[in-house]
């Protein structure tokens, strides 16, 4: 009898340890998985062990939803860094999902199951958090065919023959641009970016101040009969509204552009004007790279 109970403990303890061998890791979602028809969307997690990223894994996924069988669907994660693990799907509708993963590194394997609530995205990127629709894209493309539009008006009062023709046709090839999304998002970011930055350092937009701005750029507009059929044919009471959140982004850069050009007079007091605004300019571009480095920025 006393054999046979040593027995069932050592077996006992054998099962415990056993089961206290598998790694506990920590999976966390780091990215939202969207529904978009048709398409294959990004999904990317996070792996910690005791709070640590976990490198070195061999990660894969099995996708079914829990409320409904539309079949399961599996991913293979390819690691990035430190500790996340990125790939795509094609989900056939949102909904409630259970994700299956599978997680192994030498030889030893290990299981994590958590359940997802995957919806249609409500726009084409997240800046912070903070979503850029199709519709901020589209107002992006237009401002820029108003500008190109000013440009063809303003070269055909400048320029004749065949200097005019060259003109034209290099504000054609830039029209082909306009259909680049990830340039338009670009322009959508980079305003963004610095807008947040103006706010960290604690500049405010007063109405005043971008209503002025927004009167600058109407009497502008009004010089060119190109611009103004334009904006009549999108609606010009929507082109207004819209520009005016525009303009509120753009004075709170226009505050960082200014701190910048007071420090560069500051460390340069006997620079001339042209000195003074390449210098800032620099410092611009730079603080921009830095502060979109630090953004969370999700592009689908």
């Amino acid at each position: 009898m006393k054999i046979r109970l040593m027995f069932a403990i050592l077996l006992l303890v054998a099962i415990v340890t056993g089961c206290s061998s598998e790694p506990n890791y920590k999976v966390t979602v780091t990215k939202d998985l969207y529904f978009v028809k048709d398409t294959s969307m990004p999904f990317e997690i996070n792996i910690t062990e005791n709070k640590k990223a976990v490198k070195g894994l061999d990660v894969s996924a099995h996708l079914s939803m829990t409320e409904m069988d539309h079949g399961s669907y599996d991913v293979k994660l390819v690691e990035g860094k430190n500790g996340t693990y990125s790939g795509k799907v094609n989900l056939p509708m949102g909904g409630k999902y259970e994700a299956a993963f599978t997680l192994e590194k030498n030889g030893k394997k290990a299981e994590k199951v958590i359940e997802l609530n995957v919806t249609k995205p409500k726009g084409v990127a997240k800046v912070n958090g903070d979503w850029v629709t199709a519709e901020d894209v589209s107002f992006y493309k237009f401002i820029n065919q108003l500008q190109l539009a000013i440009n063809r008006e303003s070269a055909e009062e400048k320029y004749s023959g065949k200097q005019l023709e060259e003109e034209l046709a290099y504000l054609d090839s830039q029209e082909k641009t306009l259909e680049d999304k990830n340039l338009l998002l670009t322009q959508i970011i980079r305003l963004r970016a610095m807008a947040l930055l103006a706010d960290e350092k604690g500049h405010k937009a007063e109405e005043t101040e971008v209503d002025a701005a927004l009167l600058k750029a109407r009497e502008q507009y009004n010089q060119f009969e190109s611009a103004k059929k334009l904006i009549n044919e999108y609606g010009e009471e929507k082109f207004w509204a819209t520009e005016k959140k525009q303009y509120h982004l753009i004075v709170m850069s226009q505050k960082v552009q200014k701190d910048l050009i007071d420090k560069a007079k500051k460390e340069n007091p006997k620079a001339g004007d042209q000195e003074i605004y390449y210098q800032a300019q620099k410092d611009y571009e730079e603080l921009l790279v830095s502060q979109v480095n630090s953004l969370k920025i999700e592009i689908l």
